[in-house]
């Protein structure tokens, strides 16, 4: 997966916002490309966990694209691995891409989960987009 300098900054930026709750959103990709960002609401308000929510009317503009989704959210100190309320919350998230940004190491790793499976996913940022 791909995700672009821009991209990347985007991410950087709403979890420093967010802190000191985790942040959430989705990144919408054109093949393994990221090309944008959605920020999204923690409904949660948690540093622990992320309950991720998006304007009805913005899930529709998304769902009437041809691009992927990968959901994002950040940690405060921890690695960026998926936690076990992460595993055990994937949801409608399982077997797409999911990334987590280290507020405070600025790491940003992807990963998919399916069922107890965890991989991770090679990740490319800081590249220009096209």
């Amino acid at each position: 997966m791909v995700v672009p300098a821009e991209i990347r900054e985007e991410l950087v930026a709403h979890a420093a916002a967010e802190a000191p709750n985790e942040a959430c959103g989705l990144v919408l990709c054109h093949g393994d490309v990221a090309v944008r960002y959605v920020r999204g609401v923690n409904t949660s308000q948690s540093p622990y966990r992320f309950e991720l929510y998006i304007e009805p009317g913005e899930w529709a503009d998304i769902g009437d694209t041809d691009l992927a989704q990968a959901v994002f959210h950040s940690h405060l100190s921890s690695p960026p691995r998926p936690s076990r309320t992460d595993v055990e919350n994937i949801g409608l998230w399982q077997g797409r891409p999911y990334l987590i940004l280290s507020l405070r190491t600025g790491e940003l790793a992807a990963w998919r989960i399916e069922g107890e499976t965890i991989e991770s996913v090679p990740l490319f940022t800081g590249v220009a987009a096209h």
